[in-house]
């Protein structure tokens, strides 16, 4: 038969003798990994030479005894589990024998063949304990697995059987009626099964809002721009740089998670693409690419519906009223350009600064930021205004008032996704001549780009790219703002 035959019990070793043969390494991690899981266990050691760390480790347990001397079989006779450490091969066979003329377990260390029952990897959570087992083939994969569920059982899980525990002492009855009684109560414990319907609806939501976006873009383009249909024959020149652009933008950002809304305005701005267009560039290339984002932290659990709710509505405010603001001033982009290129410049120096925290250890927080909906209307206001700076405004002020940055993230890429959406509608319905070029550019580049932007982004050292791009920022904002003041005087 093929597969795992072993049947795991749990023995109460406080209950029986142990005889442990051997004191050297592998018989410190046995006595260690016997006395971890039953600190209460009557153990002795018998051993010629024994391990200065063994004898430090026993003297801290009344009933492990150390018996200093060769192993005798007669040893076997007052025993009831034996666990041999020898590296001894003539030792270890007479053990063998010995403990099968008296019908007892033995386990050999690193000896499978010689063994009638293995020591598993313990992961231990209080009163929960889990044993692995690799029918003794690998001990390391059993030991990964070992950290892995250690590292990822939460402590509290002791919290949730001890109240179980309560609970149950608490009820009356027969078998049927605790049985009864418990799956009432734990249907919490299933709640998520409703919560994934709850999912399931918003994944079709993000999907048929991509779907029906694009439909809406395609349609203005076609219907509100008769050059639109000359592009498909003769594109201008300028579609190729803002397609290079675009895909250099997204690599960087997905390199560093931030800075493509900036460098793109940035960048825009310096084309001769008035703010507004260049806006609306920024977050029609961004309705993809955080509608998949958004769909994959989903897929991992990563955002909080909670705070989801609460930015959403108030994020999307912010970013119509930004993008009809920052449209109507079109004809004003002279005026409006200097604005947006110091808010730019400002957002590179945000850039710098954190590149030289990279690697700092930052401060506990205080405590949570509290006014979230005005947090989300500010950070899609000044997103719309100035063509990037939700991630930077709102997801930077999640983190630093304490929330899991985990969450935090997938929670903002999700209403990401929704704000780029909105303030790109609000734009197309505004704008009556767009730089369609540059705009088709970003958008086709930066969906080239992302699915090799996280390969790439493991090669280069983060603090190298975002230094780079806080320079690059700041230079082009500084040239838009100097060249703005070399007009008016």
């Amino acid at each position: 038969m093929e597969g795992n035959q072993l049947f795991p019990v749990f023995i109460k070793l406080n209950t029986i003798h142990t005889l442990l043969i051997g004191a050297g390494p592998v018989g410190l991690e046995k006595l260690s990994a016997i006395l971890t899981n039953s600190p209460e266990a009557r153990v002795t050691v018998i051993a010629l030479d024994i391990l200065p760390e063994l004898r430090e480790l026993a003297e801290g347990y009344e009933k492990v005894k150390l018996i200093q001397r060769e192993f005798d079989t007669a040893d076997l006779d007052d025993a009831d589990l034996v666990v041999a450490a020898t590296n001894n091969e003539t030792l270890n066979q007479q053990i063998r024998t010995a403990a099968d003329q008296r019908n007892l377990l033995v386990n050999f260390a690193d000896k499978p063949d010689l063994c009638n029952f293995y020591l598993g990897s313990i992961v231990k959570k209080g009163d929960l304990k889990i044993a692995i087992s690799t029918n003794g083939k690998s001990p390391t994969i059993a030991k990964r697995l070992k950290e892995v569920l250690n590292d990822n059982l939460p402590e509290e899980l002791n919290d949730t059987l001890q109240q179980m525990q309560a609970l149950r002492n608490t009820l009356n009855g027969n078998f049927t009626s605790k049985v009864k009684k418990l799956n009432e109560v734990t249907a919490i414990l299933v709640k998520e099964k409703n919560e994934d319907k709850v999912k399931k609806n918003f994944k079709w939501l993000i999907w048929t809002s991509i779907i029906f976006s694009f439909g809406i873009v395609i349609a203005a383009f076609w219907h509100k721009e008769p050059e639109f249909q000359a592009y498909i024959a003769q594109l201008n020149p300028m579609f190729y740089w803002f397609l290079i652009g675009g895909f250099i933008f997204a690599m960087i950002d997905g390199a560093i998670g931030m800075s493509y809304g900036v460098t793109s305005t940035s960048f825009s701005l310096a084309m001769g693409v008035p703010p507004a267009s260049a806006s609306m560039g920024v977050h029609l290339s961004e309705i993809l690419s955080n509608g998949i984002a958004g769909w994959m932290h989903y897929r991992f659990g990563n955002v909080n519906w909670k705070l989801f709710r609460i930015l959403l509505i108030p994020g999307i405010v912010g970013a119509v009223v930004g993008a009809y603001l920052l449209s109507s001033l079109e004809h004003y982009s002279h005026y409006t350009k200097p604005l947006v290129s110091l808010y730019t410049l400002i957002l590179g120096g945000v850039i710098l600064s954190k590149a030289f925290k990279v690697n700092q250890k930052h401060k506990n927080p205080k405590g949570k930021i509290k006014k979230i909906s005005l947090l989300g209307l500010f950070g899609g206001f000044i997103d719309a205004v100035g063509g990037g700076g939700w991630g930077s405004i709102v997801l930077s002020s999640l983190i630093a008032g304490g929330r899991n940055p985990r969450f935090s993230l997938g929670t903002v890429k999700i209403t990401r996704f929704f704000i780029a959406l909105m303030s790109s509608l609000t734009f197309i319905t505004m704008l009556n001549g767009a730089h369609w070029e540059a705009v088709a550019g970003l958008v086709i580049g930066s969906a080239l780009a992302s699915p090799i932007a996280a390969r790439v982004s493991n090669k280069i050292s983060v603090k190298t790219i975002m230094v780079s791009v806080g320079v690059l920022v700041v230079l082009v904002s500084l040239r838009s703002i100097v060249n703005f003041i070399l007009k008016l005087v």
